[in-house]
């Protein structure tokens, strides 16, 4: 799992607010994605340096991780700031990269009826491959692993025939990808974002 914790919030935000309405992350703000790409990919921002996890941010954090929707005023209460303080860590924790505040859709309602997990060996330097599949619409998680593989992408493609021309067209001619072993995804049993903080 990702060791920065990542918020997601299961509809996007309504109001301003909400942590979702107007965090740098936002489409209003022409951030697009929290990825670093604008909305329609042609630049990317600097991020802040991740700020220090005192207490404070760290249980404004667990808030959110409860409920991405959840007001400022709401989470102040809980942690004992004033609504602007909590509007300004929040706004300061996803500039940085700390975490992201996004809307998650399940992708079977939303016309993906393919998921699977791509384990990939590769010859050769790691940083070319990764970024030709960080650039891929349908990847949708990349680690660098150990064990039998060095990589591993989850996928999120329309139907069996898109996850084929992904795998055929995409992945395996990419230069220094040895092999790949692709895992379909028979059923989801648990996703949970809530892991809090330490």
């Amino acid at each position: 799992m990702p060791v920065q914790p990542i918020i997601r919030s299961e509809a996007a935000a309504a109001g301003s607010d909400t942590p979702g309405s107007d965090s740098p992350g936002s489409d209003s703000q022409g951030l697009g994605d929290g990825t670093g790409r604008s909305a329609n990919g042609s630049r990317r921002r600097t991020r802040e340096s991740p700020p220090p996890l005192d207490e404070v941010s760290k249980n404004i954090i667990e808030q959110l991780q409860q409920d991405g929707r959840r007001p400022y005023a709401a989470i102040g209460a809980a942690v004992g700031l004033s609504e602007a303080a909590v509007r300004q860590r929040v706004q300061r924790l996803v500039r940085s990269g700390v975490v992201q505040i996004v809307a998650v859709t399940d992708p079977l309602r939303v016309g993906f009826t393919r998921q699977a997990m791509i384990g990939i060996r590769v010859d050769g330097a790691l940083d070319p491959i990764l970024q030709t599949l960080r650039d891929l619409d349908e990847v949708a998680y990349l680690v660098i692993t150990a064990g039998s593989f060095d990589v591993l992408a989850e996928v999120i493609c329309e139907d069996d025939q898109h996850l084929l021309y992904l795998l055929n067209e995409h992945i395996r001619p990419i230069e220094g990808v040895r092999s790949t072993e692709t895992f379909v995804y028979l059923e989801l049993t648990k996703q949970t974002y809530t892991w809090g903080t330490r």
